[in-house]
């Protein structure tokens, strides 16, 4: 179910970062020129949006879900369904990554790409030929003190090629906490902020940005997507006290707005979620069985959904009035809500052998569920 709690979320206040993303101009153009939302179907897509309030507030989750997910239109042409870039994978870790980069591609995104470090990349690309991989970052073990700077320079200008191109960023599955890789990805953020890039940050990047808030602060384009453990970190090291789960919402939103309007997805037994202004909760019934990876398939999926909900908005020609009227937290909704469905079906068929995979291979049949093609 969805509960809202506090003040509507106004969106007038993100209308210029909207209009001036370099992605986003990109979008209109292909929206205008080759027609990828009709009217009538954007029209229904919008009434659906206004027609969340009212007491099944379940249904109010799986609303958001279907009003955003874009219609497959043989006019359109590869990437104007979505263009994911994962940040992450290292030695240690390559399965999380490809969790995040694949769940993009199975909930509907066009392309999804993986900038990992060498010794990852032949790893993830063994995992399927679907990704487009990217081995250009660094760890600490195979630099030179006196060439860290040069490679630094090199990993940035190799992203900033493709940073333009891409609608969302996820930053941090299987990153690792190597000192000079996470100065790098402190660099991707500050550039991909420049760019009015969408950013979802999970594991450790939410370690690089509790530490260094001042990468995500005041941008409202970012989601944080903390597990209990890093949600606990934020709250001690934002507001300066522990986790009262007593006054959850408040907290929360508190927290949010502390950040600078930045939209909080807090995992837990119902997912809650504010960007400062507003506060939802997502409490669909998922699965009992807390295999890992479930974390890195959400973040993927927040990446997905957050981009399609800037079409729906930026194709309404600033006439969307509704609320939630805030993509990142339209995105969190529907990923949530996707998420909890596709894990109570894996779960369903596997019982306690259900793993991640399972529910990556759920999230197709569970989206058809709740938003059939036509």
């Amino acid at each position: 179910m969805v509960f809202e709690h506090g003040m509507n979320c106004g969106f007038s206040g993100r209308n210029c970062m909207l209009a001036s993303s370099a992605v986003l101009r990109r979008q209109q153009f292909l929206i205008r020129s080759l027609g990828g939302y009709s009217y009538h179907s954007h029209q229904t897509r919008m009434q659906e949006v206004k027609s969340m309030g009212g007491n099944n507030l379940e249904a109010d989750a799986e609303n958001i879900l279907r009003a955003i997910t874009p219609t497959l239109d043989p006019r359109k042409h590869k990437g104007q369904a979505g263009k994911v870039a994962v940040i992450g994978g290292c030695r240690e870790y390559t399965g999380a990554p490809y969790f995040a980069a694949i769940s993009a591609l199975k909930i509907g995104a066009d392309l999804s790409h993986v900038f990992c470090t060498k010794d990852a990349a032949p790893v993830i690309k063994g995992y399927s030929p679907e990704l487009i991989v990217h081995p250009i970052l660094e760890e600490s073990y195979s630099v030179r003190d006196e060439d860290k700077r040069t490679i630094s320079s090199k990993v940035l200008a190799e992203v900033d090629k493709w940073m333009e191109r891409f609608d969302c960023l996820v930053v941090g599955p299987g990153l690792g906490r190597d000192p000079f890789l996470l100065d790098i990805v402190s660099e991707i953020l500050k550039h991909a902020r420049k760019s009015n890039v969408p950013i979802v940050v999970d594991g450790d990047g939410l370690f690089l940005v509790t530490s260094s808030l001042d990468l995500v602060s005041g941008y409202p384009l970012a989601v944080l997507t903390p597990n209990v453990n890093e949600y606990k970190r934020l709250v001690q090291n934002v507001l300066g006290c522990e986790v009262n789960d007593e006054d959850a919402h408040e907290q929360l939103l508190n927290l949010a707005k502390q950040i600078g309007g930045v939209t909080i997805l807090r995992k837990g037994k119902s997912d809650l979620i504010s960007d400062g202004e507003t506060v939802k909760s997502v409490s669909i019934y998922g699965s009992p069985r807390r295999c890992g990876g479930q974390g890195d398939i959400l973040s993927g999926s927040v990446a997905v959904f957050v981009s399609w909900a800037r079409q729906l908005i930026l194709a309404s020609d600033g006439n969307f009035t509704s609320s939630p009227r805030n993509p990142t937290v339209l995105g969190c909704i529907a990923a949530s809500a996707l998420l909890r469905k596709a894990a109570s079906l894996a779960f369903k068929n596997n019982k306690r052998s259900t793993l991640t995979g399972d529910i990556i291979e759920c999230l197709g049949t569970s989206l058809e569920d709740i938003c059939p093609v036509h």
